[in-house]
């Protein structure tokens, strides 16, 4: 979260945040505290059971790692850092690009990833970095190194602005080099969901291909470049290999 110049809080779009008030917002606090009878995703908040649209927000509870269909009431109120003890927190809506993604083929390779597409984010729970890819078993995770992630972010800085547990770095390579994206962790989840019942073999197959340029095409006319920064410095090339 930063600050405006009044030192307002604000999300991370540069918006000002909402900040719960009054005995409304205190009630639904003192709901989501309380043990719930869970709802059916995508129909009522898994908080306060109010109904939900299809395009609606979502809330990653830290302990169970689980992901909430919440309504928007309920979302913002986990955009202040320490709500509900630090339990919840709500999935931002940004998207960024790296238009000078900087990653060479032996970087990736130090990654630990064996296929062409991956997302990372910092697990706050395991206070570390981990890696998701696709496989004919769903979605594996892939050891990091703290190694390696430090030279992927002194490489491509605004990697660093990633919020722990609820953004990504989506990173796809073929044989023209590398492509990242900063997206909000639900949307890799989706994408999971759906090459999970897509993949074909070990490479995923021809439905799964299409489905993962669909996504990347989307995520690409939603993002914003992120600014060139003064202090980027490219990896060292270790040799080329087409993914």
């Amino acid at each position: 979260m930063t600050s405006t110049p009044s030192g307002a809080p604000s999300g991370a779009d540069g918006r000002p945040a909402v900040r719960p008030s009054g005995p409304g917002a205190l009630a639904v606090l003192q709901r989501v505290m309380r043990p719930q009878v869970r709802a059916e995703p995508g129909e009522r908040c898994e908080m306060c059971s109010a109904p939900v649209v299809d395009l609606h927000s979502h809330v990653v509870n830290l302990e169970s790692r689980e992901l909430m269909c919440t309504c928007r009431p309920c979302a913002l109120l986990f955009t202040i850092e320490g709500a509900a003890r630090g339990r919840y927190r709500a999935v931002p809506e940004r998207y960024l690009s790296f238009p000078d993604f900087a990653l060479t083929s032996g970087q990736w390779d130090d990654l630990q990833i064996p296929v062409g597409m991956a997302f990372l984010f910092h697990n706050s729970q395991l206070g570390r970095v981990v890696a998701f890819y696709p496989s004919p078993a769903g979605a594996t995770e892939s050891q990091l190194t703290l190694e390696a992630w430090d030279q992927l972010v002194v490489a491509n800085p605004a990697l660093a602005t990633l919020e722990p547990d609820v953004e990504a770095a989506l990173v796809r390579g073929d044989k023209e080099g590398f492509t990242c994206f900063l997206v909000p962790i639900d949307r890799c989840y989706a994408l999971v969901g759906h090459l999970r019942r897509l993949w074909r073999g070990f490479d995923g197959g021809t439905e799964a291909h299409t489905q993962i340029d669909t996504f990347f095409a989307e995520v690409a006319g939603r993002s914003r470049p992120v600014p060139p920064h003064p202090g980027s410095a490219p990896l060292p090339d270790r040799g080329s290999r087409g993914t």
